[in-house]
């Protein structure tokens, strides 16, 4: 496991070293999450200043822009949100227990879901025509948003902090490093529930685009390769990354690129990197920025990748100062030798 070494080039103290273009009218207060459309590069933004930001993205060449179109607001922050199939629909939940759905032709959105607790993910699934949230309250629930009770409650064993769907995959991260598998042609009966083969606090997961198996990352820097299939455990690995001597830094966000199948880490060490899961190496570091990235995403075919440089909140309220810490969308143009597989090394 060598080739997954776990230094990152030092920050020349900027939040943008890698010379990647600026988001125009970045979020007031943290960034929590990002999404491209899938039809359009559009980007969505929620961020701790309880707003749902929408930019258009251009790319011409090398020459990447970006124009903010929309905005709408919640009560409280807001920490998730995900795309409609479509590309015309947004839907963001967040710290006031609510799901909110957002035609993007529409100046107002409509409350969809509702929770006890924070919405920490939304996820829609196209396959079923459903609307997937998960809470602190422990659950998820599948919603027709036509409706408003929600079409099946799931109880999971403690609060979720992550869910990634890749139809029929479903996988829930929670806390207590318990990480449930659902077959979503049987969404009512959990598939698998495994203790994560991290040995800290899980903070991101996704699913394989093969539906195989899943990463996981955690709060102490590392990430799990983990196949679902008994007879592929020799395939499962873990490596350290978003490290720098003995500062250990969590993995915030987990990507997938959505034609190489190659993935993006992003962490609180500043960093995003470039990985290969099939051949275990990292094919690019990127140059650590002066504030952590809470969270990243590819466009819809891979040509861009977006990530926000902020305080990801790692170090608890007493060290946020709004005053101070600005926050920043960043795009960067992927090449193809950072996010295209290499060959597998001869044994």
């Amino acid at each position: 496991m060598s080739a997954f070494g776990s230094t990152t080039p030092a920050s020349n103290a900027s939040h943008n070293p890698n010379k990647s273009a600026e988001v125009v009218s970045p979020p007031g207060d943290s960034v929590s999450s990002l999404c491209f459309s899938p039809k359009a590069n559009y980007l969505i933004a929620t961020s701790w200043d309880n707003q749902v930001r929408c930019w258009e993205v251009t790319k011409n060449g090398m020459a990447i822009g970006s124009a903010a179109k929309a905005a709408i607001s919640h009560e409280q922050p807001v920490l998730c949100s995900a795309w409609k199939d479509d590309g015309t629909t947004v839907f963001s939940g967040g710290c006031d227990k609510q799901v909110k759905m957002w035609p993007l032709s529409a100046s107002q959105p409509s409350t969809v879901a509702m929770h006890d607790a924070p919405v920490s993910q939304v996820a829609w699934i196209p396959e079923l025509n459903l609307l997937a949230t998960g809470s602190w309250d422990k659950t998820i629930k599948y919603w027709d948003t036509r409706t408003p009770n929600p079409v099946h409650t799931q109880q999971l064993p403690d609060r979720c902090y992550s869910l990634s769907v890749v139809h029929p995959l479903m996988v829930v991260g929670t806390a207590d490093r318990n990480v449930v598998i659902f077959d979503l042609q049987k969404p009512q009966i959990e598939f698998k529930r495994i203790q994560s083969p991290l040995k800290h606090q899980t903070r991101c997961v996704a699913a394989f685009p093969d539906k195989q198996g899943f990463l996981v990352g955690s709060i102490e820097g590392r990430v799990g390769v983990h196949h679902l299939d008994d007879a592929q455990q020799s395939k499962n690995f873990t490596f350290k990354c978003h490290r720098d001597g003995n500062d250990i830094f969590s993995v915030n966000s987990i990507d997938f690129h959505p034609v190489h199948h190659t993935f993006a880490t992003a962490g609180s060490d500043g960093a995003f990197n470039f990985w290969d899961k099939d051949s275990k190496q990292r094919l690019k570091a990127m140059t650590r920025c002066n504030q952590a990235i809470p969270c990243g995403a590819f466009n819809n075919d891979g040509s861009l990748y977006a990530y926000s440089v902020c305080y990801d909140w790692s170090k608890g309220a007493e060290h946020h100062n709004p005053a101070t810490a600005k926050s920043y969308i960043l795009l960067h143009s992927t090449q193809e030798a950072e996010v295209k597989p290499k060959p597998r090394a001869k044994r």
